[in-house]
């Protein structure tokens, strides 16, 4: 095993921990809120935003494959895919948040339940725009013709990262919009 994936095996330790105690948080305060909106009152089931990121994890296995076997050009457009999918939950994230700031009145400050979901929702956008930094850092590398074959461990090391954030918003999926209903 690589120092590289040791190292993200590590990362990926110290933030499931963190997010754990933000759902513990989420599903222990949730439904404390003494004045509304409850999360039935406002909650969507982002599916379509759900789909692409859970998309993105097949498309960012592909491109690394590619990448392992040296076709800069296939993995470089699996890659780009990885980048739009992500891109579009990330985008869907932001129009809930805002539909439910504006339209639903709910903030951070409104109860415990918009301190706790944004500090959960939040914390996972923050992490998949981390994401979406580092791939897109590695397109404009591959761009300017940086990345070679013999790189694609440390693609794969980030494709663990990525594969993280995907499985962390299967639990916050669940625990949002499934079970704290």
């Amino acid at each position: 095993m690589t120092t590289g994936r040791v190292g993200m095996y590590c990362l990926i330790a110290a933030e499931a921990a963190m997010f754990t105690i933000f759902v513990v948080a989420y599903l222990y305060y949730a439904g404390k809120s003494l004045g509304g909106p409850s999360p039935a009152d406002v909650l969507h089931v982002p599916i379509f935003a759900t789909l692409s990121l859970l998309s993105s994890s097949v498309t960012i296995h592909v491109a690394v494959q590619w990448w392992k076997r040296g076709s800069m050009s296939a993995f470089g457009r699996w890659w780009l895919a990885t980048i739009v999918l992500g891109a579009i939950f990330l985008a869907g994230t932001a129009l809930e948040s805002r539909r439910m700031i504006y339209d639903d009145g709910l903030t951070i400050r409104t109860n415990l339940f918009g301190t706790t979901y944004y500090a959960l929702v939040g914390l996972h956008a923050f992490h998949v725009t981390i994401g979406l930094v580092c791939l897109a850092l590695i397109s404009a590398l591959v761009f300017l013709g940086h990345v070679k074959p013999s790189h694609a461990e440390r693609g794969h090391v980030l494709s663990l990262y990525w594969h993280f954030v995907d499985g962390v918003w299967v639990v916050v999926f669940m625990v949002v919009y499934i079970i704290g209903r």
